[in-house]
């Protein structure tokens, strides 16, 4: 029987390995089930959903993400980007939240952009990731 973090951590490994979102979103479903404060699994799990185009999903995962870690900007893109394809408001106090994250440190703006690239490999016409990546990388 697999640790949650072994599972967590061999899902994260055959992600950056190419594996599909679509085959991936089953062990996250259950890393987030069995571990519901886990913010980190909340933000992939959201992260799968908008790569599956399932955004009202995306929303509520990556809400539990950000209301679970506040200061983590992958989970308030993720956010961002799902309130952009559900028509919610309130996606600029998002953006400038992460971008306060980013100015701040540098090695977290490396990650988000590279994140923000490999999203657009899987899902290369994905105009909301698009707007969200200008915002932030273009400020």
């Amino acid at each position: 029987m697999q640790t949650l973090e072994t599972q967590f951590d061999e899902g994260i490994a055959r992600y950056k390995a190419g594996e599909s979102a679509e085959t991936l979103l089953p062990t996250f479903k259950e890393i987030c089930l069995h571990a519901p404060k886990n913010s980190a699994a909340q933000t992939c799990l959201s992260w799968l959903y908008l790569l599956l185009d399932k955004p009202n999903a995306a929303y509520k995962a990556a809400q539990r993400a950000v209301k679970l870690a506040p200061k983590d900007p992958q989970a308030r893109v993720n956010l961002s980007i799902a309130m952009l394809e559900t028509g919610k408001s309130g996606v600029r106090e998002q953006i400038e939240i992460v971008t306060q994250v980013l100015y701040a440190v540098d090695e977290l703006k490396a990650e988000i952009e590279e994140n923000l690239e490999e999203g657009l490999r899987r899902k290369p016409d994905w105009k909301s990731l698009k707007r969200v990546q200008k915002w932030l990388l273009e400020a």
